[in-house]
């Protein structure tokens, strides 16, 4: 992977002079109907780079039985999608994989009709992988992104608790090989760069934020006519969902709160169970999956938004809260205090402590209407630092094989790469 120079800041966030537009293959094991952040990040990537002028084909699994190339809209913007056939995972919800035997031969037919400037893999696993392979050997650049913790993986595997262990070594090492392949490496928050370079090897990972374009949210202020605790993801085990509705069972019952939880998963009907058991089914909502135009409107009904999983590498439904104006009680653990800045935009909890969360959703619901306005406008101000355009811009650099700096997103940010500098390691750059 090689080595950037350090640019000055205005030159980072500066719009790109007029240049020769761009050819790129974005490799992504779950895109577009999917509903994670991975997919969310490689659609909006894919769309603001096409309105941007440069061509972009996207590698990915068939969402049905249907396969092949075909145009397909995304983010307004049109864009050449090649779909490879793919098998539903029923363990999961929505999962489908691309069948591994034909993705390098694939890939190999792809890049020698597309001929890409550079690829860009979401994932070391699977389409990645075999794209990352065949890009080489042709030495077309390659910039891959991690959003995948190896362990995340393992809920729907099926694989016996007592050989979790050495499977996830193995995807780990599996992970150094293929990132090693890239003369790039990126992953959202300097957290997770740190966290994917302790279990890799790998030097001089990108931070660089997903980004969010904040002018698509609309805040609201003013007399607050109900308490109302949003949840955005995707209901599954690993976000934790269960702690938040033990949470609310604690809160004062003068609250009268009420929880709104959008997303579907395989968890939905056991956490339906437990709110019935816990005595509040009728304050639970239940909206699976919901249009963008809902979902906004989720976040404008919302007094706050909590995040109780303990695995995030950055966050896009948290992004999306702060840009719709709402403080933010989540969890402490990976990349959530990259974004919620204790006592400023919200409150971190202690991860899995339903009493711990329950104070601190208690502290904003209870809040003064100056102090609680003065969350809200701390999320707007911070929110403004993951700007989608600066994202683009740093991934233009990247594609070109310019020099980059990382996007300092937040507080937290700079004093990691401070204390990393002082310690005279390597820094992401």
């Amino acid at each position: 992977m090689s080595d950037s120079t350090h640019l000055p800041s205005d030159a980072r966030d500066a719009e790109p002079a007029a240049k020769k537009p761009i050819r790129v293959l974005i490799a992504a094991d779950t895109f577009a109907p999917d509903v994670n952040g991975a997919a969310r990040f490689a659609e909006r990537l894919a769309g603001g780079m096409v309105s941007r002028g440069h061509e972009v084909h996207i590698l990915a699994p068939a969402s049905s039985r249907r396969h092949g190339t075909w145009t397909e809209v995304h983010e307004g913007q049109p864009m050449t999608v090649h779909r490879l056939p793919s098998w539903r995972w029923y363990p999961h919800d929505w999962l489908r994989f691309a069948l591994p035997w034909l993705i390098r031969p694939a890939s190999r037919s792809i890049l020698d009709a597309v001929k890409p400037d550079v690829v860009h893999f979401q994932s070391h696993v699977n389409i990645g992988r075999g794209l990352a392979i065949e890009a080489e050997k042709r030495g077309i650049r390659i910039i891959g992104t991690n959003h995948l913790m190896p362990e995340n993986m393992l809920e729907f595997s099926l694989v016996p608790k007592g050989l979790q262990h050495q499977v996830v070594k193995a995807l780990w090492k599996a992970a150094r090989r293929t990132f090693g392949r890239a003369e790039a490496v990126t992953t959202p928050t300097r957290r997770a760069a740190e966290f994917l370079e302790k279990y890799t090897g790998l030097t001089g990972v990108h931070a660089i934020s997903c980004g969010i374009d904040a002018h698509n949210y609309a805040p609201k202020f003013g007399p607050r006519t109900e308490n109302r605790i949003l949840f955005v993801g995707r209901v599954t085990g690993e976000k934790h969902i269960d702690v938040l509705l033990q949470a609310v069972t604690l809160l004062p019952p003068e609250l009268d709160a009420k929880v709104e939880i959008v997303g579907g998963g395989d968890q939905r009907r056991n956490l339906e169970h437990l709110a019935e058991i816990l005595g509040i089914r009728d304050r639970v909502t239940f909206d699976g999956y919901v249009t963008d135009e809902e979902l906004r409107a989720a976040y404008s009904r919302a007094t706050v938004f909590a995040m109780p999983s303990i695995a995030e590498l950055q966050s896009i439904a948290t992004m999306e809260a702060m840009a719709s104006g709402l403080p933010i009680v989540a969890a402490n653990a990976m990349a959530l205090p990259h974004l919620v800045h204790d006592q400023r935009n919200g409150y971190l909890f202690q991860p899995g402590s339903a009493t711990d969360l329950a104070e601190k959703l208690t502290a904003v619901l209870t809040a003064a209407p100056a102090d609680f306005d003065a969350l809200k406008r701390e999320s707007l101000k911070l929110i403004g630092a993951h700007d989608i355009n600066r994202t683009l811009n740093t991934f233009e650099c990247l594609y070109r094989g310019e020099p980059v700096t990382d996007p300092v997103t937040d507080e937290a940010s700079a004093h990691s790469s401070s204390d990393r500098g002082a310690r005279g390691g390597s820094s992401a750059g």
